[in-house]
């Protein structure tokens, strides 16, 4: 190898090396007050309870369960769905989608939560839920055909893996599932 060729392999490790050191990143889960699940490249606001931290990247192996495209998509476009109590059909459908793609997603109640709401106003203009936001694309209302879109485009998977866990319903979604309790017994049917 001349020294011409060494020189030049030389520098192209020297460029390489930055790219790699910032392959590796940190991802963090927490559930907030709310019961919320969210994820992000950022430490949370304030204390959590339950706080999992993972890295991702860096070339080794990792133990979190998510596909290596949906990990490098969340760090570049996080999902956040902005939902409201009257929602219905449309918040659950668009609900249904994500998890079906295996998609970790953070949940706003734009109707119950002044903070989500002056948030869904300052993406929006107005509160109209459901609102999806990948990375920097932002989709009003449900349609399939644009959410796959807004989800492609940012990288996610189009379906979850065999076997993945799916991401956890926020805690107003699994109350909604709850059955009603079960009527009191009658009296009159009781044994004497």
């Amino acid at each position: 190898m001349t020294p011409r060729h060494r020189l030049a392999a030389l520098a192209a490790a020297a460029l390489l090396l930055p790219s790699l050191a910032s392959a590796q990143a940190t991802v963090y889960r927490w559930v907030d007050k709310n019961g919320k699940v969210h994820y992000s490249d950022t430490p949370p606001p304030e204390p959590q309870k339950e706080l999992t931290q993972k890295r991702v990247g860096g070339g080794f192996t990792e133990s979190s369960q998510l596909p290596y495209a949906t990990q490098i998509a969340m760090q570049k476009s996080p999902v956040t769905l902005f939902t409201g109590a009257d929602c219905g059909d449309p918040c659950r459908q668009g609900r249904e989608l994500l998890t079906k793609r295996g998609i970790p997603f953070s949940e706003r109640d734009a109707q119950a939560n002044a903070d989500d709401a002056e948030a869904l106003k300052k993406l929006a203009g107005a509160i109209e839920v459901p609102y999806l936001t990948v990375g920097a694309s932002k989709v009003k209302g449900y349609e399939e055909g644009a959410w796959h879109s807004a989800l492609d485009g940012a990288g996610y998977p189009r379906t979850a893996l065999p076997g993945q866990v799916p991401p956890r319903p926020p805690a107003a979604a699994k109350k909604a599932e709850t059955p009603p309790p079960s009527p009191a017994p009658d009296a009159s049917a009781a044994p004497k």
